[in-house]
């Protein structure tokens, strides 16, 4: 016999129909006592939440003081705030995937926000197969998709259109702040469709005909006031795609645009040996006084273009931080610059605003050589406040760092000094590399990031590296360098005092039960060390019980010990030990082979 339902739940359960099928909310449902009204909300699904909440009395929640007040009023206004905590937990029943990665300041926008981004997703599904000759608006959301707003079923027969994108944006386009479309939902219909959406974040896929455009450009004009972020993915963009695009963001008013942050990202612009920018993307740069961010990422440029860029950026004002031009091929691109201003004339002159505010830099990938490294380093006198440069994946070489090591000891010296530098995979040898680390273990404001992964260095870079270690350095790349056990060993006896370390990769240095060693070592020297990725080392099962005594010894500092890729297989005795070392409910360990879903974990004395 099946349990026999309360008299509060079956109430509750009426109440719920009442508020999705009702014309009008009872106004007693708002008098009831806590207990049953935070039973209520925590029972609502989506729908009936928006319903009660939309109507719910003495909606300005500033005008509530905890100060104790036993007034009907102030215990209305009061519970205003316990909606927040039911849409946070209506979002991770239907997102559990999302939820640890966000914090919002309105869970009940992200809910909605994200179920239109669901309902524009499949739509997208549905326009682009070929025999969909429809309007947009009226597609129809799956099922699935509804069943999560009303549990019962009951207002798809009762609600009319409820099935149509058009309804979930009618009363719920409000929320739309950050979205995603993809090329076939660039229409004109889809301007209409999001009128009431104030779009603070768009990112468009696939975008590459002259129809996309046209569509794209009245959602432009139509966002234009709200609009600070615009991505572009795998696009296809002519010299009049790009001057139709700027041209919709520019507000005539202000003779600007508030974009202040734009990507292009895995696209290609369609003409080639360019001798000029589109003058649409000029004026974006030129009128672009709020951007803050500007990304041109494995875009096919070649070194015309990259050139012309900075050339540009160099004439124009604006509060530039970020520039990527990664995962291209500009090999060459300053190797023609009119190197015309020293440091001083350009402090005097005030030339160079936007890269003047220049923090990070991206060169990643652009089979760059040692000949553009040396006049990357005279192109350093343009961005006094360059904090993170990465040129990892070109091959530098040791020359190319020889000609950087003047910037590096010159950054130090500034009000800002560089903090980050990435020279991944750049061929570079040990020589060089350590030439690199002695200058950063003596400059006068050391570096708080390094990366030097996957350059054949072997052992002999271990002593340099041991006096890096006692810089106020916090995160360490060496993954790949080809330290072995020697190398390990080396570095050990290097631990003579505290290290300020947070994160360090010593990953695929074949190093085996040294590279435990020294995990062991490293650990009681190194109070703030949370994460150290020790994966595919070629450790020894041997090695597992120094691994637990570093752990022990951290007394729970640590939050993750990476040991994938050795070669010792699963034992039972494992998942235990692995139940021992929690951080916030997750294991510390990542073992071989091994997954958390294999153990349960029970914190009950």
């Amino acid at each position: 016999m099946g349990k026999v339902q309360s008299l509060v739940s079956l109430c509750i359960e009426e109440l719920e129909r009442e508020l999705v099928n009702g014309d009008d909310i009872l106004p007693d449902m708002y008098e009831l006592p806590p207990e049953l009204f935070d039973c209520l909300m925590t029972r609502l699904p989506p729908l009936a939440l928006q319903k009660f909440q939309n109507e719910m009395p003495f909606k300005d929640l500033d005008d509530y003081q905890s100060d104790g007040a036993s007034s009907k009023n102030g215990r209305k206004r009061g519970r205003k705030g316990n909606f927040d905590a039911a849409w946070k937990a209506l979002f991770k029943s239907r997102w559990p995937e999302l939820v640890d990665n966000i914090q919002p300041d309105d869970w009940q926008q992200m809910y909605w926000e994200t179920h239109l981004q669901n309902c524009l997703d499949e739509a997208a599904e549905v326009a682009v197969l070929p025999s969909f000759n429809g309007c947009i608006s009226e597609i129809k959301i799956s099922e699935t998709t509804l069943e999560h707003l009303d549990r019962s079923g009951d207002i798809n027969n009762s609600t009319s259109g409820y099935s149509k994108l058009s309804y979930h944006f009618q009363h719920f386009g409000y929320y739309a702040r950050c979205l995603r479309l993809q090329n076939v939902l660039c229409v004109a219909e889809t301007s209409q469709l999001l009128r009431s959406s104030k779009l603070q974040s768009l990112v468009l896929r696939w975008i590459r005909s002259e129809e996309h455009v046209e569509g794209l450009c009245k959602l432009l004009v139509q966002n234009r006031e709200t609009l600070i972020t615009l991505e572009f993915s795998h696009c296809k963009l002519s010299s009049n795609f790009v001057n139709a695009i700027f041209d919709s963001l520019c507000i005539a008013s202000s003779k600007a645009h508030r974009i202040q942050h734009f990507s292009v990202n895995t696209s290609s612009f369609l003409e080639t040996n360019l001798v000029s920018l589109p003058p649409g993307l000029v004026s974006f740069l030129t009128l672009g006084r709020s951007l803050s961010s500007l990304k041109f990422c494995n875009d096919h440029l070649d070194w015309k273009f990259a050139r012309i860029i900075w050339s540009t950026l160099l004439d124009v004002s604006s509060s530039l931080s970020i520039l990527d031009l990664s995962e291209n091929n500009i090999a060459g691109w300053l190797s023609s610059f009119n190197w015309r201003f020293s440091s001083d004339s350009l402090s005097v002159l005030g030339v160079s605003k936007s890269l003047h505010s220049l923090r990070l830099l991206n060169l990643r990938g652009n089979d760059l050589s040692k000949d553009d490294a040396d006049n990357l380093r005279r192109a350093m006198i343009y961005m006094p406040n360059l904090e993170i440069l990465d040129l990892s994946d070109n091959p530098i070489s040791d020359d190319g760092i020889r000609s950087l090591i003047p910037f590096l000891v010159e950054a130090s010296e500034r009000c800002y000094p560089l903090a980050d530098l990435k020279l991944e995979n750049c061929e570079l040898s040990c020589n060089g590399v350590i030439k690199l680390l002695n200058t950063l273990s003596t400059v006068e404001k050391p570096l708080k990031s390094l990366s030097i992964a996957d350059n054949s260095l072997g052992r002999e870079v271990a002593s340099a590296l041991g006096k890096l270690l006692i810089t106020p350095i916090e995160t360490l790349n060496i993954g790949g360098i080809g330290l072995g056990p020697s190398g390990f060993q080396e570095l050990q006896e290097q631990i003579m005092e505290e290290v300020q370390l947070a994160d360090i990769n010593i990953s695929k240095n074949r190093g085996g039960v040294e590279a435990a060693k020294f995990v062991l070592k490293l650990i009681p020297n190194s109070p703030k060390l949370l994460v150290i990725n020790a994966a595919y080392n070629l450790m020894p099962v041997e090695s597992f019980p120094i691994i637990c005594s570093a752990l022990k010894a951290a007394q729970g500092r640590v939050e993750r010990l990476d040991l994938t890729g050795n070669i010792w297989e699963l034992q039972p005795a494992h998942a235990s030990v692995v139940a021992e070392f929690q951080h916030n409910g997750k294991p510390v360990l990542i073992l071989p082979y091994f997954s958390a879903s294999n153990f349960t974990y029970d914190d009950d004395p």
